[in-house]
């Protein structure tokens, strides 16, 4: 923690500023001192009245003090204090703890313990100790659900130890903390008690008038205050010359004055007591330079003053279920079931206007501009336990802290669909490329690792996106990939099938019991196979008897009903049918009206019309893969038997003691460190001349591929540096002495390879990104590795089943199965080694890259050809326990 610290949130969604103890702050001590009752005081210091606290107090911020402490500021008054002192230079610390009277049972406490296991793990501490009394049940519940794993002695006074180790208990205390603050304060934000509209002027196309008319005409029930002090009345409500002049409390203040008097007007907000800023103003950081600057100092005033802060630069807000239209769009946004947070502006208004024309409606809607405070992060903890918030939609630029956004992704996603909008596709930046993996992992393909592991539906559209929610809103997950269509016009359900198809949904065959009902209800004119087609002149009747039969099949998991206008009995009548066969229906159905997005509605079942069968399909397929998401097992994938950690660990060590820069690794350090996690190479020698080469071609036996090494040569085979099939110790002596000539200084020796035995080639790779942790690569190997593209990313460490999950996803894949005629390959024992690798870059973040290029899958098990690893200082990796905002 810098000098300057961190803000976190309390329980009931407060703010409080954390830092290390100054010197300076000896005077704020005391007086938290003296506001102790008598009670406080005996049970922190085992002594009644306050002379000894003093005393304490007197030496904490003197000089000598061996300990390291942290204080908590809440609206700027000293409110809690937590030390450490570390036994004997050991790997144990004494804690103590204090809190003002005011602040007990918000949190604080436990805040404070949680930044000093933080601290004091950065430092090699790894056991807080502490020293109880019996009747001190304040600090043996803190600590008792704190998440640690307490252990206790002693009956009048406890001596309390805990190990400091990041358990799933752990971070599950503090995930549910985190959540319950989290919420709190942003419900300050969607749910305020009254809102001042600052810079609210008296011309209609002025900002904050068209705010303050929004919010009028929405419907908000709380206190409206226009701030402006040239005006005497705005909208027929009273104005204020400053918002220091409203006589009542304000929850939300709208701020649409120039920015640079933003800050100003910020300050007075503070100075009020207001709750939380929207400011819609532009000429922030998005402007550069001074901008920047304007918008750190409005982050700090908002900070210091324990303001959560919306924007700058954004449209506003909205809650629907509140009437609070807090922003200066055109009008108020249809209600619905969808909450929606965009980055941009535009976008959020598109997003908006269309999910009103379709039917689909808002809850709620944050338009996050600049996201100097209130992110997505932030408005998922709120709308995780919204009643009025059935699926998320996340339109974003960037991502804040992705690790953070991955975890609660997760959890909210588990009970709510999490969609979003990811701009940014395209790697416009150049960056140096060392390995195939490195080369293959844009920042985007993070971003598609990271979203999948969390269960986030990534849309490719705003269209997507919308038709998407509106199926994820209003009908049940399906239970598999099995898809019936049932329609009146063969063309629209021909395309329906051939969309199931590319997108790797079933159109089986209906069952002949599920065909024979289908032709006593349609007649002899209909096709029942699946697609189901009732011709033009199947009428509203058949079409909802129809349905009704595909769906009674067990195996259908979702219908699609196709109608084509006019045919039929009309649209209307048309839709009517497709709702009364989906009411009650356990299984998803949607419904393609040609030429018409739109929900249909009858009061008691709500069906996503999609104007093309495409959209239908494509709305479909992630609600496919958000319920297989859901149904996968959440716990990491078994560690591999014969795993040596600890001879890994001194290895990496070691090396990085040698090059602490890092470095890519010399061929027999990077067998080494894979043996010890189980990963097999080929047999290989290091030569560094011609007859030695020769000699090691004695060894192995003949035929050998000879490989030049050095630390520039990544793609050897490219320069030349790879010779295969050498069959004679000339060969040998020969390409050794070709290729040194050829490659100069680059190449600093060779080895010499048994040749491996005939195969499917592919490639296993690792690297860690600074921002979003290891990720693990497979795909088609060998020289078409980077032609053919064929490879797929994820997060490690793999869950349970996912390593054969991505094997099964490659294009290549059925040349792994026995493709024409070729006897299966052992793709058990490439699972094996994906997962083997997965763990080895989880738990060594130190390995920067990491090719495995070939794995050689034979019928009998893999053997990796060729391998290179690059070691460098893992980047600073959040704290899973860390609460403090961003």
């Amino acid at each position: 923690m810098t000098d300057a610290g961190e803000h976190a949130l309390l329980r009931d969604g407060s703010m409080v500023h954390i830092r290390p103890l100054a010197r300076s702050d000896r005077t704020a001590l005391h007086g938290l001192v003296d506001r102790l009752s008598d009670q406080s005081a005996y049970l922190r210091f085992f002594t009644g009245g306050l002379r000894t606290p003093h005393a304490y107090i007197d030496r904490l911020t003197g000089d000598g003090w061996p300990g390291h402490a942290l204080v908590a500021l809440v609206g700027g008054q000293m409110m809690g204090l937590a030390e450490l002192i570390p036994a004997g230079g050991g790997t144990s610390a004494e804690i103590g703890v204090l809190v003002d009277d005011r602040m007990h049972g918000r949190g604080l406490g436990t805040l404070l313990l949680e930044q000093l296991a933080i601290e004091a793990s950065a430092h090699g501490i790894t056991e807080f100790t502490a020293t109880v009394l019996a009747e001190n049940t304040a600090m043996t519940t803190l600590l008792a659900t704190a998440g640690f794993q307490v252990r206790r002695s002693g009956s009048r006074e406890y001596d309390i130890r805990f190990p400091l180790a990041c358990t799933g208990e752990l971070t599950a205390a503090i995930e549910a903390r985190e959540h319950t603050a989290g919420a709190a304060s942003l419900r300050r934000v969607m749910r305020p008690g009254s809102v001042a509209v600052i810079g609210a002027g008296r011309d209609p196309r002025n900002v904050g008038h068209r705010i303050l008319r929004n919010l009028l005409n929405g419907g908000y029930r709380g206190p409206i205050y226009p701030v402006n002090p040239y005006a005497d009345k705005i909208l027929g409500l009273p104005a204020f010359p400053s918002v220091s002049a409203i006589p009542g409390e304000v929850g939300l203040a709208v701020v649409a004055t120039p920015a640079e008097a933003v800050p100003e007007v910020a300050r007075q907000c503070a100075e009020h007591g207001v709750q939380a800023l929207v400011v819609v103003t532009a000429g922030f950081a998005e402007t550069g330079g001074e901008g920047a600057r304007r918008e750190a100092e409005l982050l700090a005033i908002c900070r210091d003053a324990g303001m959560r802060l919306v924007g700058p630069n954004c449209l506003g807000i909205v809650n629907t279920a509140e009437g609070l239209n807090a922003s200066f769009l055109p009008a108020m946004p249809t209600r619905g079931r969808l909450a929606v947070m965009s980055q941009s502006g535009a976008v959020g208004l598109a997003l908006l206007e269309q999910a009103g024309a379709t039917g689909l409606g808002v809850s709620g809607f944050v338009s996050a501009g600049n996201k100097a405070d209130i992110s997505g992060n932030d408005l998922l903890q709120y709308w995780e336990d919204d009643p009025d918030t059935s699926v998320i939609a996340l339109y974003l630029e960037s991502f804040g802290n992705p690790r953070k956004f991955a975890t609660l992704a997760r959890r909210v996603g588990a009970r709510k669909p999490v969609v979003t909008l990811k701009s940014g596709r395209s790697d416009a930046g150049g960056r140096a490329v060392r390995s195939h993996t490195a080369a293959a992992a844009t920042s985007d393909i993070a971003v598609d690792a990271l979203l999948r592991r969390a269960g986030v539906v990534r849309a490719e559209t705003v269209r997507d996106l919308l038709d998407t929610a509106r199926l994820l809103a209003h009908q049940p997950l399906p239970r598999g990939r099995r898809v019936a269509v049932v329609g009146n016009s063969g063309g629209p359900g021909v395309l329906a099938a051939d969309a199931c198809a590319a997108l790797g949904l079933e159109v089986p065959e209906l069952a002949e019991p599920i065909r024979r009902a289908l032709r006593e209800a349609l007649g002899p004119s209909a096709a029942v196979a699946n697609p189901v087609d009732l011709t033009a002149d199947g009428g509203a009747a058949q079409l909802t008897e129809a349905l009704r039969v595909v769906l009674d099949d067990p195996g259908i998991d979702a219908v699609i009903a196709v109608y084509t206008p006019p045919f039929g009995s009309g649209a209307e009548a048309s839709k009517a049918a497709i709702a009364a066969a989906a009411r009650g229906s356990g299984k998803p159905v949607l419904a393609c009206v040609v030429g018409e997005d739109s929900l249909i509605d009858d009061g008691t079942v709500q069906v996503p019309a999609y104007a093309y069968p495409e959209q239908a399909v494509t709305a479909l397929r992630h609600a496919v893969d958000q319920a297989e998401w859901r149904s996968r097992p959440t716990a990491p994938a078994a560690e591999p038997d014969g795993v040596r950690r600890r001879q890994a660990r001194s290895l990496i060590e070691a090396e990085l003691r040698f090059a602490p820069a890092g470095r890519w690794l010399d061929p027999e350090t990077t067998h080494r460190l894979l043996d010890h996690y189980g990963i097999t190479m080929v047999e290989t020698i290091s030569v560094d001349g011609a007859e030695c080469a020769v000699e090691a071609a004695a060894l192995t036996g003949c035929p050998v591929a000879l490989k030049a090494t050095g630390p520039a040569l990544v793609h050897k085979s490219d320069v030349g540096g790879v010779r295969l099939g050498l069959q004679t110790p000339e060969q040998v002596r020969d390409a050794y002495r070709s290729m040194a000539a050829a490659l100069g200084e680059a190449m600093t020796g060779a080895v010499v390879q048994r040749m491996a035995g005939e195969g499917v080639e592919v490639i296993v790779g690792a690297l860690e990104d600074p921002a979003f942790g290891p990720l693990i690569m497979v795909g088609m190997g060998g020289t078409a590795a980077d032609l053919l593209g064929d490879r797929v990313f994820r997060a490690a460490p793999l869950h349970a089943g996912e390593a054969g999950e991505m094997i099964r996803s490659l294009r290549c894949a059925p040349l792994l199965s026995g493709y024409r005629g070729r006897p299966p390959a052992a793709v058990s024992a490439l699972e094996d080694q994906v997962t083997r690798v997965a763990w080895l870059v989880a738990d060594n973040p130190e390995i920067a890259e990491l090719d495995l290029n070939p794995v050689i899958v034979t019928t009998g098990g893999t053997v990796t050809v060729d391998a290179r690893i690059r070691l460098a200082p893992p980047p600073p990796a959040p704290s899973p326990i860390d609460r403090a905002l961003g």
